[in-house]
């Protein structure tokens, strides 16, 4: 601008135009601050629109990196104790890229530094930081860095990672945009977390209500076997076992295991000393173990067979004292059980344990049902249909005597004595009964009984059994083993040469001799049979001064014959 003579304008116009100057510049500056707090409300709203927590910890990256626009961005979950990454999460490389660098930063260099020191840190080159560890081969370039912790109540969460930003390095106003959204993203993940705890709640009371219902069925798979399956689903575990007190005083066995190796750890069994199980069913307190490696209070049967490292070890409630345990395991690398874990498989386990009181209680009360029932059968066949037999038999036998036709009185005497053996067929039924369920020392009518059942699996039927005499008056204990051997070696003698279709087994005692007859009507002995077996019964029947013989038709059967004199 001039006057009127055209000479250039100066002053107070000069300053009005520097004014001008200024006051575009602070407008450019409000509309850039009102552009990123514009960003910041949108990544906080696009932070805060989920739940599921992979989704936010992802949702969290992408959010950052377009609020800054930095090309690479990553956030690291710090593992249960503090030593490295559990988890990464990152935005900008490709799953192909992905898969050439290898495997996912642990928490060193930088990445370690800021867990070590969880506070803010900002470079223009990584390069030049001393705290850098160089990137892996196949690794994308990258320049300026941003690191922020993020911290969920009292304890840092994780941290998030930032690089190449395209416009130059990093700037303040850039860390503190990043330091409130990872402000915004600790309530995110604390929330995540508080909806996926109530998740795994629900489905462990879900999982509660169906194991118990299914425990107190009368049919079903065995109890203990639902409850370790159920655990192993609900709490992501690798193997879950069931241990239980061994018939050894002093051990545990694992009654029932789920998952890896299930097969190799069925049935083991161990010391209970300084055993994880045995602590839990002395103390009647669940244990929580994050790395069994780093402990040397309590000895782990599983790492026989795998290589685990979190472990709870639950207890199974009884009427008195713990009945059992139930330990659960994550492989060595996978993260640690929490504490909300093992109380929510606690509390499973407490319902589980009275449910399966329950149906103790109620298979008891099944076992006294059966029993009286039983005893009334037996007591109804023993008053009532052996003697109404007797009577018949002898009123057979007088009509016998006084039979004229000699014909007549043989039939009358075959009559005579089937019904003989019809009452003791009936009088071995009736111990049958009452016997197999008594509580009371095992007799040998017993044994043989449990012998021939034993053996009917592998004979394709149930052998006949028939006592005669006072057997288990005059039989003593070590007798008894001896008749159960014989008996087992015979029938397993028949189920694996005879290829028959029935047995009799029939146990004679009197005051003078014992005698156990086996008879079956099979193929008989071929040339090629083993005798060995049979030898072991000659010499039993030696040692006692008796004789053991056997007596083969081919194709019509074979019988033998055990015996000794009592003394």
């Amino acid at each position: 601008m001039a006057d009127e003579h055209g000479t250039p304008a100066t002053g107070p116009q000069l300053g009005l135009d520097e004014l001008l100057d200024q006051l575009i510049t602070h407008a450019q500056d409000v509309r850039n601050v009102q552009t990123k707090l514009n960003g910041l409300l949108a990544a906080n709203t696009a932070i805060m629109g989920h739940l599921e927590l992979p989704v936010v910890l992802r949702q969290i990256v992408r959010a950052a990196c377009e609020l800054v626009d930095a090309q690479y961005g990553a956030l690291g979950v710090i593992g249960p104790d503090g030593g490295g990454l559990e988890q990464f999460v990152y935005q900008g490389i490709d799953d192909e890229t992905a898969a050439r660098i290898g495997s996912l930063p642990s928490g060193h260099g930088l990445l370690g530094a800021l867990i070590d020191d969880p506070r803010p840190i900002r470079l223009s080159r990584i390069a030049d930081d001393p705290r850098s560890a160089g990137f892996p081969a196949d690794h994308p370039p990258m320049g300026s860095f941003l690191g922020v912790p993020i911290k969920v109540r009292d304890s840092v969460f994780g941290n998030l990672y930032l690089t190449g930003r395209r416009h130059g390095a990093f700037t303040d106003s850039d860390e503190q945009l990043i330091s409130a959204v990872a402000g915004t993203a600790a309530v995110a993940i604390e929330n995540a977390r508080l909806y996926d705890e109530a998740g795994k709640r629900q489905r462990w009371l879900q999982a509660s209500a169906e194991v118990t219902q299914q425990l107190l069925a009368y049919s079903g798979e065995d109890p203990l076997r639902v409850i370790a399956r159920s655990v192993q689903e609900l709490a992501d575990a690798d193997l879950v076992t069931v241990v239980l007190p061994a018939a050894t005083p002093g051990e545990l066995m694992v009654e029932v295991a789920t998952g890896l190796a299930s097969d190799k750890l069925t049935g083991m069994s161990y010391p209970i000393e300084r055993s994880v199980a045995g602590a839990v069913i002395d103390s009647g307190a669940p244990i929580l173990i994050d790395n069994i490696d780093r402990q040397n209070a309590f000895t782990l049967h599983m790492l026989e067979a795998v290589p685990v490292s979190a472990v709870m070890a639950l207890p199974l409630a009884g009427s008195s004292r713990p009945r059992g345990s139930l330990l659960v395991a994550r492989l060595n690398g996978r993260r640690s059980f929490t504490p909300n874990d093992l109380q929510m498989a606690t509390t499973f386990a407490n319902h589980a344990a009275v449910a399966l009181e329950l149906a103790d209680a109620r298979a008891d009360q099944q076992r006294v049902v059966l029993l009286e029932d039983r005893d009334r059968i037996a007591r109804d066949l023993h008053d009532h249909v052996i003697q109404r037999l007797f009577a018949a038999g002898l009123t057979v036998q007088s009509l016998q005597a006084r039979q004229d036709d000699p014909a007549a009185a043989a039939k009358l005497g075959q009559v005579v004595t089937d019904l003989d053996v019809t009452i003791r067929q009936i009088r071995t039924s009736i111990f049958d009964l009452r016997g197999a369920l008594s509580t009371s020392a095992t007799s040998v009518r017993a044994d043989l009984l449990g012998v021939a059942a034993e053996q009917a699996g592998q004979l394709g039927f149930e052998p006949a059994l028939r006592f005669t005499g006072p057997v288990d008056t005059l039989v003593d204990e070590a007798l008894a083993d001896d008749l159960a051997a014989v008996l087992r070696e015979a029938l397993s003698n028949v189920a694996r040469h005879a290829r028959a279709s029935k047995a009799d087994v029939t146990l004679d005692v009197s005051f003078s001799t014992v005698c156990l007859e086996v008879s079956d009507d099979g193929v008989g002995f071929g040339a090629t049979t083993r005798r060995s077996g049979l030898a072991n019964l000659t010499e039993r029947a030696a040692r006692r001064g008796g004789s053991m013989t056997v007596t083969s038709t081919p194709h019509e059967g074979t019988q033998l014959r055990w015996q000794i004199a009592l003394k």
